[in-house]
């Protein structure tokens, strides 16, 4: 599974948390790791310097081996909220696209 993270450039520390965020998406991913082979992730502070509630916005992709992308978007009031949100959203969508192409055995 091939990992990719984009932060936007109003985001600081840029470098540190795009390896936090990588780790946090193998993680939260790893159970679907043999059946997916991109995950990209998107993050942006929406307001930039104005601040604001819920101004951290985070979208999720994932390209499913064999089928269309899912995607899935959380806005928060941290960076770290909305990448958990996000995550937690992307492995609900993955389990029911999956949970289709899977018979009642399992196959």
């Amino acid at each position: 599974m091939d990992v990719q993270i984009n932060t936007a450039n109003n985001v600081t520390g840029r470098e540190a948390m795009n390896q936090h965020l990588e780790g946090e998406v193998r993680n939260r991913l790893s159970r679907f790791e043999a059946r997916l082979t991109h995950v990209e992730m998107h993050v942006a502070d929406e307001n930039g310097p104005k601040g604001g509630a819920n101004d951290m916005r985070c979208v999720v992709e994932a390209r499913p081996a064999g089928l269309g992308p899912v995607s899935v978007t959380e806005n928060a009031g941290s960076i770290e909220q909305a990448a958990s949100g996000a995550l937690g959203k992307m492995v609900t969508a993955l389990d029911r696209t999956f949970g289709k192409h899977t018979d009642r055995k399992g196959h």
